[in-house]
């Protein structure tokens, strides 16, 4: 290897170890391999909130027998954005409306495991966004 390849290599060995820092082992694991990343064609419920900080997130919910079936995200922010998307997809499938809205941006970072101080806000806005695709869900059902 030259020069530059070692650097290159050891700058990359430098992000992943703060990045394990800063997100823990299950959040680096998660920014590394985003789940539940996209949109669902014809959700039955869905939201868009853009947060103080800029970032927008997406939640979209598919739902059957009453239970989210699928789950997805999106956002045009930050990595931690992008993680708490992710979980907050996760807690979703597989639970009811009523076991949803338990939910918050407390539950979304108690899953991750840790996120930076200045990032936590995230978790809150996937919760909240999650908790507004809930709420446009119930109105279309009744």
């Amino acid at each position: 290897m030259n020069n530059f390849d070692d650097f290159v290599n050891n700058l990359q060995e430098q992000i992943y170890d703060e990045a394990k820092d800063a997100y823990g082992e299950k959040g680096f694991q998660r920014w590394r391999n985003p789940k539940y990343n996209g949109q669902i064609t014809s959700p039955d419920g869905h939201a868009r909130i853009t947060g103080e900080c800029g970032d927008t997130m997406e939640i979209f919910l598919k739902f059957e027998n009453n239970r989210v079936k699928q789950a997805a995200y999106f956002t045009d922010g930050c990595a931690s954005s992008a993680i708490c998307g992710s979980f907050a997809a996760e807690l979703a499938v597989g639970r009811d409306p009523d076991e949803l809205t338990d939910i918050t941006g407390d539950a979304v970072l108690k899953e991750i495991g840790r996120l930076p101080a200045s990032d936590q806000h995230c978790a809150g806005l996937a919760a909240a966004t999650l908790q507004e695709a809930l709420g446009n869900y119930m109105k279309e059902i009744k």
